[in-house]
């Protein structure tokens, strides 16, 4: 070939190249273009915006970041959220600990052994006598023993797992530059919820948010829909698992684990039920209960492939691979498993529509795709998510808007915040602070707006919990409800209190702020000029006059000193309550340097407002 040649061959690769790199440039632009917040309308200035923008797509706006906002401009940081793709370096490092949120479901299995099967380990190789187990008299002794077997097969207690679990989603909360994608997180989760309450599932929640929530929280609606069906946590937590026409019961038990009588009954509608109850078409979406025994049927034979490697479960993956080589249909895709030996093969119908007999594993997905498509679904996902960003009861107009934009854009997700977003019902006086923050938005938006460390998220969990919220713990399929008057309450409002007094006067164990930081290190010559600095930091759109004339009176009080370190070293602090001691692994010396490091006057003052109804409200 000669130069000629490759020079023109050259030149052409380099047009190309640049031609599809302007196009892939200019697709983001193309997008932005479309953003447009129509907030100056509703009389709100570029500061006011921006606060009420952070307050609703992330857990809170910390320091400067409502400046930093401005000049990127709204639409642009909202955009660039919604691509989850800031980078996170810090946060992967304080996350770098917890290396079991890496391991796989198979993995957990193997190593957090569940109902009792680390007793029947050690009672096979003779370290623990069986007749012997329910009559150990030195429980001690016996724990001591069953602990160092663990230790020697690399056994862990499925506690550990958890702690590491809400652990991170703490973390995650706070310092996560991806916050819309963190938020959008919890509302997913708290939507298709499942229960650690509920032993059966718990071990395979934390790869059910890790693999399948937070990767499809800014995707596709019918994605998210199928791939939560699918999941262990899921199938396990509804029943789904145990569903089958087959009365063999060899053939049901296909998970390794004993099978309770109550689970070889036949077809369990449990998931069915709330599939379209909650997950899709809502209470009054117009489906019966036909419909529900039908689609039951539907989703026959969709279970959880054996996980781990016991020897039962290998022998059941044995079996798996004989029965489909002699009979079609099986589908294994990761942990899921359909299982055609179990499959309803008959007729069904389903809101009108017609499943022919022998559709197998299709029909599921066809369901699902079905549900996730249907109007009543798109008004009943659309008002949740409303209700989660806009207010309590959001108005019907701009429902409707955003389920225009579900169905015509196909569930996606992202198309759909974009609506409610560049609606005017988001920026109304209405819409205006008027959501209520649950327990873990009070307290991660404390640990955001004061820039604080955690060192360790366990006592702040035990909080959040003490105040109402037991991460990953609500027992039914609901979800925590997302209205205020669920979580304001006045032994709630108490709670509250005595976490902000607790929270700013340092004596919180794992966490550590620094508030003459926020002010320059430059001391507030008075409670009421400190109120004002932090009420400006804390609740950037409230009414500082009201505030002050609210608040300035529990400053007044001569007994608050005291009531700082009453709230934060009593048995209320929400510490272990297994372990009252636990209080006196902080030392009278490292309590006093904290308090005397942060000021006992702005203590105060931070305290009242964490504590205020201001602070309650974003």
């Amino acid at each position: 070939m000669n130069s000629y040649k490759k020079i023109l061959i050259l030149l052409i690769i380099l047009c190309t190249s640049q031609i599809l790199l302007s196009s892939f440039l200019h697709v983001p632009k193309l997008h932005l273009k479309r953003i447009k917040f129509p907030y100056r309308a509703a009389g709100l200035s570029d500061r006011d915006a921006a606060a009420h923008l952070l307050s609703r797509f992330t857990f809170g706006a910390s320091p400067g970041q409502i400046d930093t906002v401005i000049h990127e401009g709204l639409e642009h940081w909202f955009f660039n959220q919604l691509q989850a793709s800031a980078n996170d370096d810090f946060l992967d490092t304080l996350l770098n600990k917890y290396d079991d949120l890496q391991l796989t479901n198979s993995e957990v299995v193997d190593i957090f052994p569940t109902g009792g099967r680390e007793v029947r380990m050690a009672i096979k190789d003779g370290v623990i006598n069986k007749d012997s187990v329910d009559k150990q008299t030195d429980k001690k002794a016996y724990k001591a023993v069953l602990d160092a077997y663990m230790k020697q097969k690399g056994l862990k207690p499925l506690q550990e797992l958890f702690k590491q679990f809400t652990g991170q989603k703490i973390l995650r909360a706070s310092y996560s530059q991806n916050q819309l994608q963190e938020v959008m997180t919890s509302f997913w989760f708290n939507h298709f919820n499942v229960a650690i309450e509920k032993y059966d599932c718990a071990e395979f929640i934390p790869a059910y948010e890790r693999d399948i929530i937070r990767p499809g929280a800014l995707g596709k609606f019918g994605d998210l829909l199928l791939h939560t069906a699918q999941s262990p946590a899921m199938l396990y937590y509804l029943d789904n698992f145990s569903s089958s026409v087959a009365t063999d019961t060899t053939k049901l038990n296909l998970t390794g684990n004993p099978v309770k009588p109550k689970q070889l009954e036949g077809i369990n509608e449990n998931y069915a039920r709330e599939v379209m109850e909650l997950h899709t078409l809502g209470v009054d979406g117009g489906y019966t209960q036909q419909d529900v025994t039908q689609a039951a049927r539907v989703l026959t034979g969709w279970t959880v492939y054996p996980l781990g490697n016991t020897d039962n479960r290998a022998n059941t993956r044995q079996r798996i691979t004989k029965d489909s080589s002699r009979t079609p249909g099986w589908i294994h895709n990761g942990d899921f498993l359909f299982n055609p030996i179990r499959h309803d093969n008959g007729e069904k119908i389903v809101l009108g529509h017609v499943f022919p007999k022998g559709g197998g594993y299709a029909e599921g997905e066809e369901l699902l795709s079905i549900l996730s498509r249907n109007q009543s679904t798109a008004k009943f996902i659309c008002r949740e998510i409303a209700a989660r960003f806009v207010s309590d009861t959001p108005a019907t107009s701009l429902v409707e808007k955003m389920s225009r934009t579900f169905i015509k854009k196909d569930g996606d997700i992202k198309e759909v915040l974009i609506t409610m977003v560049s609606a005017p019902e988001f920026w109304a006086g209405t819409a205006i602070r008027e959501k209520i923050k649950s327990p873990f938005e009070l307290a991660i938006s404390s640990i955001r707006s004061l820039n604080v460390n955690i060192e360790d998220p366990g006592q702040l969990n035990n909080w959040i919990s003490k105040m109402g919220e037991r991460l990953y713990n609500y027992q039914a399929p609901t979800g925590f409800p997302d209205r205020g008057q669920y979580w304001i309450n006045t032994g709630s409002l108490l709670n509250r209190m005595n976490f902000g007094l607790a929270f700013a006067s340092g004596r919180i164990q794992g966490i550590s702020l620094d508030l003459l930081a926020l002010t320059n290190h430059h001391e507030p010559e008075s409670a009421l000029a400190a109120l004002g600095i932090f009420g400006k930091i804390l609740v950037p759109m409230g009414d500082s006059l009201q505030m002050q004339k609210r608040l300035s009176p529990l400053l007044n009080d001569p007994a608050l000193a005291q009531k700082v370190s009453a709230a934060a070293s009593s048995k209320n602090a929400a510490m272990n309550e297994n372990n009252v001691d636990s209080l006196k692994q902080v030392t009278d010396a490292l309590a006093l340097q904290r308090i005397k490091q942060n000021n006992i006057m702005l203590a105060q003052v931070v305290g009242v407002l964490i504590g205020s109804p201001e602070f309650q409200r974003r």
